[in-house]
């Protein structure tokens, strides 16, 4: 096939202003999100709620969650301002945070939920588009990485400061702390410069190739078959991975007693260290290496972590070994809306992809617990740590066979971004 030339605009100039407002926007976005973890629970349990009333709002927020990726993606996708949405859906969630606080009956916290699961929906695609628009695809990688370390040390930080708030305060100002932070937020945001966000690269279009074209629809993106192979393993992952800690804690509580919360903690602390320190190498070793090996290296993390934990009696080794999840996040946060982007190259539709595979992602973590919950009670923990480990090596099995290198010049399209634009057949749209 020949290869047909397009001129491209000139490559994307971020100032280091706009990256570094991106950064600590990331940072804060993590900081108000974890304000909706485990908080909740603990809160609506000191108003007196019942477990049935708690598991409801949970349930209602998860089901809005999974249901609301794809059209989430499509509406990221439909706007010309990623800025716009990302200031709406923080200031919802900001709401729904005060709703919280103020009026802790049922109708209305449910009504809190549901706006934020909707709102986190476009949050996350937004903060991707954002980041794709200001450095394009030559350095998406790398800023992926940026990304994905900002917002573990956020979610981690915010993690300590508002337990803190909670207990030498009430549980309610969790709360009013998360409402709070919108003010700093979007402050940060303003400083992101609009007019270094390019809106075609922020919806996976190449300036300059495909001007004029309409984006691809979802029944040609649903048929490109390196998507639906990329989907399958992402499911998979997260239906062995989901489950992973939740139990871990189960039996960390039957073996430590009094320790378990402190050990439980630091589970949770260790890996986000571990996603801080690597992510951004990940990103640069993607663009330099290629995809397909540090995908290998973060599915074969998984089943490794899952036999471990099988065999495995030590409370504190067990810490240990969950340091390994550090190593599958960082891999993961990076490469997951890496290969998003390369497989939408010239589609203009890498948010509506965004929100398939969050979809996918949503299927696998809400069916683990239940996998794991019935092995768990019918044969026993360790062998729940093995079935899980089992669909891990599904997994990664999958990936070492069917998963393609999604590099571009492993995959047929080339970029160059300071001066021409090449596409060939093989890009598939």
């Amino acid at each position: 096939m020949p290869v047909t030339e397009f001129p491209s605009p000139s490559p994307p100039h971020p100032s280091r202003r706009s990256l570094r407002r991106l950064d600590w926007f990331v940072f804060l976005v993590a900081d108000v999100q974890t304000g909706f973890g485990p908080f909740v629970a603990v809160y609506l349990t000191s108003q007196k709620w019942t477990q049935i009333e708690i598991g409801l709002v949970l349930t209602a927020a998860g089901l809005v969650s999974l249901l609301g990726q794809i059209p989430g993606g499509a509406l990221v996708d439909a706007v010309r301002s990623e800025r716009v949405v990302a200031a709406v859906a923080v200031t919802l969630i900001a709401i729904s945070a005060t709703v919280y606080a103020t009026l802790p009956i049922f109708p209305a916290v449910l009504v809190a939920a549901i706006l934020h699961a909707a709102a986190s929906c476009v949050l996350g695609p937004a903060i991707a588009a954002i980041s794709l628009g200001l450095v394009g695809h030559a350095a998406i990688g790398e800023r992926f990485g940026r990304n994905a370390r900002f917002a573990s040390i956020g979610a981690a930080l915010s993690a300590a400061v508002m337990g803190g708030f909670g207990y030498f305060f009430t549980p309610q100002a969790v709360f009013f702390v998360t409402a709070a932070l919108l003010v700093p937020t979007l402050l940060v945001l303003r400083g992101v410069a609009a007019a270094e966000i390019d809106p075609e690269r922020a919806h996976g279009n190449l300036p300059g190739m495909l001007t004029g074209k309409p984006p691809v629809d979802l029944r040609s993106l649903l048929g490109k078959p390196a998507l639906l192979v990329f989907g399958c393993c992402i499911l998979l992952f997260h239906l062995a991975n989901a489950a992973m800690l939740p139990l871990m804690g189960s039996v960390l509580t039957t073996r430590s007693g009094q320790w378990a919360t402190v050990l439980i903690g630091a589970c949770m602390v260790g890996p986000q260290i571990v996603v801080a320190l690597f992510s951004p190498w990940v990103g640069r070793q993607a663009q330099r290496i290629g995809r397909k090996p540090l995908l290998l290296a973060g599915f074969a993390a998984l089943p490794i972590r899952g036999l471990l934990l099988g065999v495995v009696h030590d409370p504190y080794l067990l810490v240990a070994v969950q340091l390994l999840d550090g190593l599958t996040a960082a891999v993961m946060s990076v490469l997951v809306p890496l290969t998003i982007a390369d497989l939408t190259r010239g589609s203009g539709r890498f948010n509506l992809t965004q929100g398939v595979v969050g979809t996918m992602m949503g299927v696998g973590a809400s069916i683990s617990p239940t996998f794991a919950g019935y092995m768990s009670d019918t044969f026993g923990s360790p062998v729940a740590f093995m079935g899980l480990a089992g669909v891990a090596a599904v997994g990664l099995a999958t990936v070492w066979l069917l998963m393609p290198e999604t590099r571009p010049a492993a995959n047929g399209l080339r970029t160059h971004e300071d001066g021409k634009c090449r596409s060939s057949a093989s890009t598939g749209w």
